[in-house]
């Protein structure tokens, strides 16, 4: 059952001006304001804001609330502008207790970013205990500088807080709170998965192990398991990076909200010298 088409909210702002990460058209058409773009190409989206975009119409698709994601896939087919997209989506694999939801964006005639998303029935059934690390407790206040200078762009749109364990600034594993700053659309509450989505695309450059000024180790895809639902605004990533010869890379994560893990991410990365 492909999502269907959706009128502008009235008053929409135009997307120079709009405060949230997207602006809705109607009719399956969407606008990325300049607060998705990444650090590597301005004109092209940060892959969190994609993946949060996708989850939005996984959600929308036929929902059912008696059904929960556990797995999450979002893959890049491209780079993805800050600008105009199309947003279709659909149940590809229909079913009563597991079901399989595609979302897909599409720009200039080609799909630039594809999600697949396993929804499970909710049960009840054994309560056992995650084994990954807590995460460290979130700081009180913000981390000046945890990002470098003011940054611009999606990376902007997020407020990070460090830990004990590591730093961004610093090469090698790090675990670093965050949540959004800007609503995914105006007028709407993001939801878990939204966020989660967001924000997990963000292992690869909390755990880099290379300069990015000198290296790219850009992420292809990001998969998101989770095990419940996370709470509240806050995220954290507690992230790892792999890097073998031959320029593939591997950035994992364990998720947590403030009452501990709910899930783990993944992200094949390309790694290779900047020219």
């Amino acid at each position: 059952m492909a999502s269907g088409p959706s009128a502008a909210p009235a008053g929409s702002p135009p997307a120079a001006e709009a405060t949230s990460l997207f602006v809705e058209l109607g009719e399956g058409r969407w606008v990325a304001t300049q607060h998705t773009a990444g650090p590597w190409d301005r004109a092209a989206q940060h892959g969190g804001a994609a993946s949060a975009l996708l989850a939005r119409a996984v959600e929308r698709t036929a929902p059912r609330p008696e059904m929960m994601v556990a797995r999450f896939t979002s893959e890049l087919l491209g780079p993805v502008p800050v600008g105009e997209l199309g947003l279709r989506s659909r149940v590809t694999r229909p079913g009563r207790s597991v079901e399989q939801v595609e979302a897909v964006l599409a720009a200039g005639g080609r799909d630039v970013a594809r999600a697949t998303a396993w929804r499970v029935l909710r049960a009840a059934g054994a309560d056992v205990p995650p084994r990954h690390p807590q995460p460290p407790p979130l700081p009180a206040g913000p981390t000046p500088g945890e990002v470098g200078p003011p940054q611009r762009g999606f990376v902007g749109a997020i407020e990070w807080r460090a830990t004990d364990r590591g730093r961004m600034t610093q090469l090698g594993p790090a675990a670093v709170w965050m949540r959004l700053r800007r609503p995914l659309v105006d007028g709407e509450e993001t939801s878990p998965l939204q966020r989660v989505m967001a924000l997990a695309d963000n292992g690869n450059g909390i755990s880099s192990e290379t300069e990015s000024r000198t290296t790219y180790f850009i992420n292809p895809e990001l998969t998101v398991h989770l095990h419940r639902e996370p709470v509240g605004e806050w995220i954290c990533i507690d992230a790892t990076t792999t890097i073998s010869p031959g320029g593939a890379g591997l950035a994992t994560s364990v998720l947590s909200d403030v009452d501990g893990p709910v899930g783990v991410g993944a992200q094949a990365l390309l790694v290779g010298p900047r020219g």
